[in-house]
């Protein structure tokens, strides 16, 4: 078994006793740096991430392996990558990235293939002049997504 196999099996182990919590990002670095991502339902505190730490830290031998650790939760302006994330957001206004355009709207359902983000714009009037306000809905596939970050409004 390789380290990095050894590695995510402790992970996945430590992960599975916390079911709120799932796993963004793990990459472990040729100087044997093991950098951990976390994301969950209700967010993630430091006790998650101290928790996950040391479940990792307490199943390696660094004798036969010497490691760095680093395991941190996604920043609140980290995009977002896996459907588990949009769903937790629904309600939020995301900014949306696609090959097409770039959409700034509330997210109003997500599951397992897309998400779905609504919007009031305004347009031309169809008769007459000047300009009406129109509700905009949009299903866009995950594939499509090439970035969307939560917008923070305080």
């Amino acid at each position: 078994m390789t380290f990095k196999e050894k590695v995510s099996e402790v992970l996945e182990n430590a992960l599975a006793e916390r079911p709120s919590l799932f796993l963004i990002d793990f990459t472990i670095t040729e100087a044997s740096k093991i950098i951990v991502t976390l994301d969950g339902d209700n967010g993630v505190n430091l006790q998650d991430c101290i928790d996950v730490s040391r479940a990792i830290e307490n199943n390696l031998d660094r004798e036969e392996q010497d490691f760095s650790l680093e395991v941190a939760s996604a920043g609140a302006t980290s995009p977002l990558k896996m459907p588990r994330q949009f769903k937790k957001n629904i309600g939020r206004k995301l900014k949306v990235t696609t090959a097409e355009d770039k959409i700034e709207a509330e997210i109003t359902e997500a599951n397992d293939e897309f998400i779905v983000l609504e919007w009031s714009a305004r347009e031309p009037k169809q008769i007459g002049k000047g300009k009406e306000t129109v509700q905009k809905r949009a299903e866009i596939k995950y594939e499509a997504i090439k970035e969307a970050v939560v917008i923070i409004t305080f």
